[in-house]
């Protein structure tokens, strides 16, 4: 029976996961010569190709792929053995990677994250910043927040919702003193108004008590990333909308005003997906909860 050393398996898993022998040495520490002839080795154990690999590609054989999958699981299983043992021992520990869209990591999180290092000073978050989709899977990461209004898909991956965010109707004190404060939704068709996307030219509001109603305000301006309807709310261009996480501290420190406070524009869910296998890890585990706690309270 063929015995696999623990080391050339996480070799061959850091360089399906990075996309690169390279990426996967810079990511190690390890010359990617070290990778690279490793992940042969392997094959020659195996007497099997894993991995295609030219000058101009690198990609998995569908035996590779395969592999990978239960590579990956013994891994995480082995990195779960170890922490196990450090958590018994000391505080969680080790690097937690964790990718965010853009409105997310700036409004949601960036708050929080420092906290979470000075709480667990041997723990070391990767965040990774982007609004394309992410298979955590595929891509060897271990929790995924994203901020979203529908439903999230079902999948394998392990959902916990954080927090809820309404949607606040605001505009900045300027505005308001040239404009005046509309006193009911119907009067917003005659304001300015900032929109969330080019194709969204209708409000739906929610009232405190239960009514619901359709407006179309006057667009002046449209942007589908929130920290530009902030700039441009805050400038005095019209009246926007944007979910409590983004426009919070801005009522508090009177650069914006809460317009209708009685209504909504509805509400946005943040929440966290962990791998199943990744998220029995303390250090997983101590920092979804973190953001539960942090994120439950606003």
């Amino acid at each position: 029976m063929t015995s696999f050393n623990l080391n050339d398996l996480n070799l061959f898993v850091h360089a399906v996961e990075s996309g690169s022998f390279t990426a996967a040495g810079r990511r190690l520490g390890v010359p990617k010569s070290t990778v690279s002839k490793r992940v042969a080795e392997l094959e020659a154990k195996l007497g099997a190709r894993l991995i295609q690999r030219t000058s101009r590609s690198f990609s998995l054989t569908d035996l590779g792929r395969d592999f990978f999958e239960h590579a990956q699981a013994s891994v995480i299983e082995a990195e779960m053995a170890e922490s196990i043992v450090r958590s018994r021992l000391s505080e969680p520990s080790g690097t937690v990677r964790i990718t965010a869209s853009v409105p997310t990591s700036q409004f949601t999180l960036a708050e929080h994250l420092p906290e979470l290092a000075i709480r667990y000073p041997k723990l070391k978050v990767s965040l990774h910043v982007t609004d394309r989709f992410v298979d955590i899977i595929q891509e060897g990461f271990d929790i995924a927040v994203r901020s979203h209004q529908l439903p999230l898909a079902d999948s394998s991956l392990v959902q916990r919702k954080l927090a809820e965010h309404e949607f606040f109707l605001v505009a900045a004190p300027s505005y308001a003193d040239r404009h005046g404060v509309p006193q009911r939704p119907e009067e917003l068709v005659a304001h300015a108004a900032v929109m969330p996307s080019l194709s969204d030219t209708v409000w739906r509001l929610f009232s405190t008590s239960g009514e619901e109603t359709l407006v179309k305000p006057h667009s002046v301006m449209a942007a589908d990333e929130p920290f530009v309807l902030l700039r441009a709310a805050a400038a005095g261009m019209g009246i926007t909308i944007l979910p409590t996480s983004v426009c919070r501290e801005p009522i508090e420190q009177g650069q914006l005003l809460r317009i209708l406070p009685e209504w909504t524009a509805g509400r946005i869910a943040t929440t966290v997906l962990v791998p199943h296998r990744r998220g029995q890890l303390p250090s997983v585990r101590a920092t979804v909860e973190f953001l539960s706690e942090r994120l439950g309270r606003l």
